[in-house]
């Protein structure tokens, strides 16, 4: 019982802080993600992948259906962030000592395990 409880935290974790992004993205537009496009000579149409990976995907993981596949998501999502900031952050630490990449990476590998773990029982669809 305990591990599926905390693949369940993991969903709920990675899931609730990453639509938080997404959500943001939605009130504020995606023009900066467009601008980092245009930096490395990629179509604007890529931005709009942002939805999939910060709104529907964390969605989808906090539900558990098909966690595994939506997480994927997330890890490619956040593997083009991580790309397109040039790995900014990657070598700093913020005011407080918080590494600059934190929360990119905290994403990142948070998706990896549920790619390993999978949904765990208290899930619509565990995969």
């Amino acid at each position: 019982m305990a591990d599926h409880l905390g693949k369940l935290l993991l969903r709920l974790s990675i899931g609730g802080m990453l639509l938080l992004h997404g959500i943001y993205k939605m009130q504020h537009g995606i023009g900066t993600i467009k601008g980092m496009l245009h930096v490395h000579h990629l179509p604007d149409i890529l931005a709009y992948g942002v939805y999939f990976g910060e709104v529907l995907a964390p969605l989808m993981l906090i539900l558990g259906i098909y966690s595994r596949i939506w997480a994927g998501v997330i890890l490619l999502n956040m593997t083009m962030a991580l790309w397109l900031t040039n790995f900014k952050g990657g070598t700093t630490l913020g005011a407080y000592g918080a590494w600059g990449a934190q929360s990119l990476m905290f994403f990142l590998l948070g998706a990896f395990c549920v790619i390993f773990l999978g949904s765990g029982k208290y899930a619509i669809r565990v995969d």
